[in-house]
């Protein structure tokens, strides 16, 4: 069996779990506190963490921590309406800002569960037995929520790129 050490961890896996929580909370700042608080987890605990299964175990830290903060938080804050940024964008870039903010957008009207089994699958490559085990549901619950959530995702897109032309 190999072990990692933290740094090693760390280095491997940070990006991986901080753009999983983005996609989970849509805030950049909220982000880095669940992937800071996720690792600060991992170096407190004494047990060790197999190779084969540490990317899994730190994304279900991670989402139970931006559960955590949900649950904290009263209610659900809006996504700002507005991309703030003082430099001039060219267009291209300007789209594609756009488009990023409308698929965060349209992934936060996902439900919760939704939104978690879909960035497993699609962004994180998980099978979807692994999936299953991470979130306690059935292997073929799991594929419809995927289904479902994508086809969700590509619906509300649609329908907002049909609106704004």
């Amino acid at each position: 069996m190999n072990i990692l050490t933290f740094n090693e961890l760390y280095r491997k896996y940070a990006d991986d779990v901080h753009r999983f929580a983005f996609w989970l909370c849509g805030d950049a700042d909220t982000a880095d506190d669940i992937t800071m608080e996720t690792f600060e987890r991992v170096w407190l605990s004494d047990t060790e963490i197999r190779v084969e299964t540490v990317k899994a175990y730190l994304l279900k830290i991670a989402r139970n921590r931006f559960l955590q903060h949900r649950r904290s938080q009263n209610k659900k804050a809006p996504l700002s309406e507005t991309i703030v940024d003082g430099a001039v964008l060219p267009d291209k870039n300007l789209e594609l800002q756009l488009d990023v903010q409308l698929v965060l957008e349209a992934m936060q009207r996902l439900p919760e569960i939704d939104r978690t089994v879909l960035l497993l699958r699609a962004e994180e490559g998980l099978p979807y037995e692994e999936i299953a085990r991470l979130t306690g549901l059935g292997i073929s619950n799991v594929k419809v929520k995927v289904f479902r959530a994508r086809a969700k995702l590509s619906n509300d897109l649609n329908n907002v790129k049909g609106k704004s032309q």
